[in-house]
């Protein structure tokens, strides 16, 4: 086979046909995880970041950098008026924070959608029961409603306490 004609099956229009999974591409550095520690880590973190302790804390630290950097004696100061120091820690910090705290609603969606399919199972054979009693007291007609056979309506008897319409 060719060079020309690998690249072409590696990389042609059929070459990644399940997406599910990402295209192995580059050098590959032997970085290994376990996924489940990793998520149940992830899960920690997002936990502990949607306390009230954490907003404290991070409150209190923001609220001490900048009065240190604003009011202390200058040779204190470390991250001057613009404090793009702080700013980049905050950014690193969300741009840590929002895929784990997505990567926890994820798993958290996955138990959920497992649970109800173990604790709800579909029960079919009530509906089969259902629609046998339905079709066997009347009819359904052509937009899905039940209607009653005329007979039967006839032969029921009329409720006590209501007037016959006039």
């Amino acid at each position: 086979m060719t060079r020309r004609a690998r690249i072409a099956d590696r990389f042609g229009p059929r070459a990644r046909l399940d997406l599910s999974k990402p295209r192995r591409r580059g050098i590959r550095f032997g970085v290994h995880y376990d996924p489940e520690r990793f998520g149940s880590f992830s899960e920690g973190i997002a936990r502990f970041i949607g306390t009230a302790r954490f907003l404290v804390v991070q409150s209190i630290f923001i609220g001490l950098w900048v009065l240190v950097n604003s009011l202390a004696p200058i040779s204190w100061r470390f991250d001057e008026y613009p404090m793009q120091f702080l700013t980049l820690i905050l950014s690193l910090q969300a741009a840590y924070a929002a895929p784990l705290i997505l990567l926890a609603q994820n798993r958290q969606a996955e138990r959920d959608r497992l649970a109800n399919e173990r604790d709800r199972p579909l029960p079919t054979d009530f509906y089969l029961s259902e629609s046998e009693a339905v079709t066997g007291l009347g009819e359904i007609d052509e937009r899905g409603r039940f209607r009653a056979l005329a007979a039967d309506e006839r032969q029921m008897p009329a409720p006590r306490n209501v007037r016959p319409p006039q």
